[in-house]
């Protein structure tokens, strides 16, 4: 018979196993996440040159300002941020052959400068339109030059495209307080 007076001892659970398998699980979490990181605006800056800088007749230039109140000023007049693709189009292609209108594509320049006071979403949401009215520029001419879509096009074709009508978007250092005239 047992007597009574023995008792059992609670088993006990090791301190340092569980700090091991603490360990372990935070090596694998920090393994097997991924991190998000913002990516900001991809541009593909030129490359560094010391000769000075080219003259651009006027006409081949197009002004594109927001102001610190984040309106949109498009060859100094007040103009709605849906209406910039329309425009940038008008200005790149030229169509009438008008003279205060590019020369050509391959000369169109558009000129980009902000506020220091513009908001981030503002400026983004112009940035966009511009980028926006070149491929649907490429995208027209692929499909009268090709028969196809832009997309689609191999990657010499898709130079091709580029070569003859390129994006040149110069973006100026911020201002304080542009103005609208």
């Amino acid at each position: 018979m047992k007597s009574s007076t023995t008792r059992r001892r609670p088993a006990a659970i090791g301190a340092g196993a569980m700090a091991d398998i603490a360990f372990l699980l935070l090596i694998f979490f920090l393994v097997a996440t991924t991190i998000l990181s913002d990516k900001g605006i991809l541009v593909r800056l030129p490359a560094w040159e010391n000769t000075p800088p080219v003259d651009i007749l006027a006409r081949n230039v197009f002004d594109v300002k927001i102001n610190g109140y984040n309106e949109l000023l498009v060859e100094g007049r007040p103009v709605q941020v849906a209406e910039l693709r329309r425009l940038v189009r008008e200005f790149a292609l030229n169509p009438d052959r008008r003279a205060d209108l590019a020369e050509s594509p391959t000369r169109a320049v558009v000129s980009l400068q902000h506020d220091i006071g513009t908001r981030y979403g503002r400026y983004v949401e112009v940035y966009d339109e511009l980028l926006a009215a070149y491929r649907d520029i490429w995208e027209e001419t692929a499909q009268n030059l090709y028969g196809i879509s832009y997309e689609q096009l191999p990657d010499n074709r898709r130079k091709a495209v580029r070569t003859s009508i390129p994006m040149i978007i110069s973006e100026a250092e911020p201002t304080q307080w542009v103005q609208v005239e």
